[in-house]
């Protein structure tokens, strides 16, 4: 069950991808961690995909990620007395708290928070994007603004107010019922949408309690300028592209997300790349060029993780999608250009004996031309520096712990497997061989840099790395 790629694929299952065969044929595909969207279908609906995955696992004898999207506030008008109208640029349009029917001159905005934070000049973006005003005047109550753009503007439409820090909490009411239950369900990551401010990580930190991982989804500008002290925080970033290009000029998407995986690179946290990647493939078998080039640049770029969302979730298309996005990955990391990026922007390590060791186990595998690398991690913090050092060798993780090994399915290069009860460095490399050979990474006599802690058994100790070769045992 070995992967040929160190990108992962996180794959999103929805009405299109809920059946028993379906998910096993995703996984099979190449999908690595499976993502429960909570902005749509019930709870029932997540709990039922969930034990397929689980029941999947535990007959492929593989630890699969599960991660959990929770909505997030979604800001919306209310209806118009037509279902729509037509709004002309220049024209005046008001948005107020008044439970009545939008017209031509006003509608609905159910957020008293918004008008707290609007100032003349602010932009407001409704529909993503598609129609645009300008805020003329604004109280508690109401916002005066000018229509910039002709458009049609219909029910519910969301709206988006770019550059503007809004006093809203990331978790609705809906969101933590739904974190609960996520929670109950064991769930392996939990996705925070709408963060805006390092403390919205801490909010929902004290909330899960370990329980889970905790994915900062970063879809707001604001989140932008608290980069670094979100990243510190969280336990994994996506860089959810979608609300971010409706907020931010779509020239300036390819930047931000680039300074998002360098930021995440640096900190050794996993980071994903999300939204439209394969965006055709829901009608279409294929995808553009466009989109082949963008899942590719990712890649280069060293993501840990690329996402499908709409394209396996509700696309006609499911599992073609994940082997476009598996052949597209074992592509760009077989290009003889992948490596020189690699390793151009490969990371000093930080002044610890850990870092050091990984960063070693790297250079040493390299040199010699080793199959792997050997991690043993209770807390999966070894693996997770081994990943950091982006080696060009697979990076086999034994732990105990099948939450740890579950959530390593996100990182870059990992293999996780549940193995315990090693007391010696002996035992740990005859332990390494047979995950080696059986699960198809070497052959007896190749060689392993194997990295742990002595004595073992102790968290966070990693301090020992040796060359062995692989035992037939």
């Amino acid at each position: 069950m070995r992967r040929f790629r160190h990108a992962k694929i996180l794959a999103t299952l929805g009405p299109a991808s809920s059946s028993e065969e379906v998910i096993e044929t995703l996984f099979l595909a190449g999908a690595d961690v499976f993502r429960l969207n909570f902005s749509h279908g019930s709870q029932d609906d997540h709990r039922a995909r969930l034990e397929t995955i689980r029941a999947l696992a535990r007959r492929l004898k593989r630890p699969i990620g599960v991660l959990a999207d929770l909505q997030g506030p979604k800001l919306r008008i209310g209806t118009f007395a037509e279902g729509k109208v037509a709004l002309a640029a220049g024209q005046s349009f008001r948005l107020d708290l008044l439970d009545a029917p939008g017209t031509t001159e006003r509608v609905r905005l159910p957020h008293p928070e918004i008008f707290e934070a609007l100032v003349p000049g602010t932009h407001l973006l409704l529909d993503d994007g598609r129609v645009r005003l300008n805020v003329v005047h604004a109280t508690a109550d109401y916002a005066e603004t000018e229509v910039v753009n002709d458009g049609v503007l219909s029910d519910r439409k969301g709206v988006n107010v770019p550059g503007v820090t809004l006093d809203i909490s990331p978790l609705t009411k809906k969101d933590r019922a739904d974190l609960a239950f996520a929670l109950d369900l064991g769930v392996d990551w939990v996705a925070l949408s709408f963060v805006q401010r390092p403390d919205d990580i801490s909010e929902i930190r004290k909330l899960v309690d370990g329980q889970a991982g905790i994915v900062a989804k970063l879809e707001k500008p604001s989140a932008l300028e608290h980069l670094d002290a979100i990243v510190e925080l969280s336990d994994a970033v996506m860089v959810a592209r979608g609300d971010l290009g409706v907020e931010i000029p779509p020239e300036r998407v390819p930047m931000a997300q680039k300074r998002i995986v360098s930021t995440c690179r640096a900190a050794g946290k996993p980071v994903i790349v999300a939204t439209q990647m394969l965006e055709s493939m829901i009608t279409a078998p294929a995808p553009t060029r466009a989109e082949a080039s963008d899942v590719a640049t990712a890649v280069y770029d060293g993501a840990d993780a690329v996402m499908l969302s709409a394209e396996t979730a509700s696309g006609a298309y499911p599992v073609q999608a994940v082997e476009m996005m598996d052949r597209i990955i074992q592509a760009v990391e077989s290009d003889p250009q992948y490596q020189g990026i690699v390793e151009a922007s490969h990371r000093d390590p930080e002044a610890t004996s850990a870092d050091a060791i990984s960063a070693a186990a790297r250079q040493v595998a390299q040199t010699l031309g080793a199959k792997a690398i050997a991690t043993f991690t209770h807390s999966g913090s070894t693996t997770l520096r081994a990943a950091r050092e982006r080696p060009m060798v697979p990076i086999l993780c034994l732990t105990p712990n099948l939450d740890v090994a579950r959530r390593l399915s996100l990182a870059w290069g990992v293999h996780a497997v549940i193995d315990s009860g090693i007391t010696s460095f002996t035992e740990a490399v005859q332990r390494a061989s047979h995950v080696a050979i059986r699960d198809g990474f070497a052959e007896p006599g190749e060689r392993l840099v194997v990295t742990a802690g002595v004595p073992f058994g102790r968290a966070g100790t990693t301090n020992s790395l040796r060359v062995a070769f692989v035992e037939d045992v």
